[in-house]
């Protein structure tokens, strides 16, 4: 559906047009109504609008104003005026700001509404036409930037990370829903700087990823996006990390990915998890057999029934002794949540047989990781940053951290954030983005949004309800 959102400062104006117009006949919805261009700015950085309805003479923010506005911050967003009829002058530098058409309120005032919506409904049409031919079929610059949203995230075109990219000499497109890709010739890549800080930025999102693709000069259009597609069906399972979020590859593997393991590797594979020697052997050698595994590339699917056997043959073995089974992922979402339970079943072995994991001089790093988190909760903090400083691999420490810190370590920063968010929220004034950016989110929004999973209450609410 075309999400629309109407603005006009006469309220039986904006009732009229939302509960007259047949909306559904076209493929469209009002999502939202505003009486100034501020309001409306405001409901655009919180919403997802395709359409924007706008009257022209507005008071504290005119529609001229809000389609300059407007157009710099979601340059893909179509509008259409509303205007008097002898507002010629008005429409002319509409039309020059890029609307797609007005609609004259006299109109309305003729009950012509099929006819409007309809001509609104087919100058879309032609825009979106028109912008896909100004869109050449081969690339003609050498470097790609795809962004790869988390998996069911509802992302709109006001969030920060696409408004605030380092991409400023750019070109982007949106490939398909939570798929993006900016490209640009390689002298006007961002600079080390800019890109490190988004992307700590990105690393607070989860199932965020970042693929840069080079040598992408001579390539179709068509073939990329499908690339990317299957990079995303495919590689995506394997590429994406907690802790690294960028990931190098090249137009030619993008569009030519390697084949999957044939079935005979993959039953051999199945097989020698099902021998449950990994359960005891050393760390190097388990490490090595999940490398193998990782690098055959099964399907998600695939790798979700050796589990499945693999957790069925453990508790034949061991239910005798543990009295529960390890239970298995409820969303197999990457392939760090099987090396996970791989490890936990490691753990659970462990414990169950009275055995241990992990040495005096690895529990003593992972201590001294702790402290580091307690001493710098408000910064910056990647685990494999923190992994390097106290000299472990960055996936055997976010193990080790887990298993010896109670908690992954992620969870454990945003725990200690969230209950440093709390103490500022019963006992300060201080707005919430000053909250927001003392615990170690710039994103007010995002801050909000995990003070909520964490509490059970937006930060405001959380204040308001503590106050009574």
């Amino acid at each position: 559906m075309i999400k629309v959102l109407v603005v006009d400062d006469d309220k039986l104006v904006r009732q009229g047009l939302i509960s007259a117009m047949p909306w559904a006949d076209f493929e469209m919805e009002v999502v939202g109504e505003a009486n100034n261009g501020e309001k409306a700015l405001e409901f655009l950085d919180r919403h997802e609008v395709d359409l924007l309805l706008t009257d022209l003479a507005m008071p504290v923010m005119s529609g001229i104003e809000l389609m300059r506005a407007a157009r710099a911050r979601f340059p893909s967003l179509y509008i259409v005026v509303l205007t008097l009829h002898q507002d010629f002058d008005y429409i002319q530098e509409a039309l020059r700001l890029g609307a797609i058409d007005y609609i004259a309120k006299v109109q309305l005032e003729r009950e012509r509404f099929d006819e409007v919506l309809g001509r609104v409904y087919q100058r879309m049409q032609e825009e979106r036409r028109v912008r896909s031919a100004a869109m050449p079929d081969v690339y003609a610059v050498g470097l790609g930037y795809a962004l790869f949203a988390g998996e069911g995230e509802a992302v709109y075109a006001s969030d920060p990370l696409l408004r605030e990219t380092p991409f400023a000499d750019a070109d982007v497109e949106e490939v398909e829903d939570g798929l993006w890709l900016w490209t640009c010739a390689e002298q006007a890549a961002p600079d080390d700087a800019a890109l490190d800080a988004w992307l700590r930025r990105l690393g607070e999102r989860e199932g965020w990823l970042l693929l840069r693709v080079a040598s992408l000069t001579g390539k179709r259009r068509g073939t990329v996006h499908r690339g990317l597609r299957a990079y995303r069906s495919r590689e995506y399972f394997y590429a994406y990390e907690p802790d690294h979020r960028f990931v190098d590859t090249t137009a030619d593997r993008l569009v030519s990915p390697p084949a999957e393991a044939a079935e005979a590797v993959a039953l051999q594979l199945r097989d020698e998890w099902l021998s449950l020697e990994w359960l005891r052997e050393e760390e190097a050698a388990f490490a090595d057999r999940l490398r193998r595994l990782r690098e055959a590339r099964l399907p998600a699917a695939r790798l979700e029934t050796i589990l499945f056997v693999v957790e069925s043959e453990w508790s034949r073995v061991f239910s005798a002794v543990a009295g529960e089974r390890p239970p298995l992922p409820e969303r197999l979402e990457h392939w760090n949540v099987a090396e996970e339970w791989f490890r936990d079943v490691r753990r659970w072995t462990a414990e169950a047989t009275g055995a241990s994991l992990y040495s005096a001089d690895v529990a003593a790093a992972v201590m001294k990781a702790i402290a580091i988190v307690k001493d710098e909760w408000n910064g910056p903090l990647l685990a494999a940053d923190v992994a390097k400083r106290v000299n472990m691999s960055r996936s055997y420490f976010s193990q080790c951290f887990r298993d010896i810190g109670g908690k992954p370590f992620n969870e454990y920063v945003r725990t200690l954030r969230m209950e440093k968010a709390k103490e500022y929220l019963l006992h300060t004034a201080k707005p919430i983005q000053w909250i927001a950016e003392q615990t170690g989110y710039q994103d007010e929004k995002y801050f909000s949004r995990l003070f909520r999973e964490y509490a059970g209450y937006l930060p405001s609410e959380f204040r308001s309800r503590s106050s009574r």
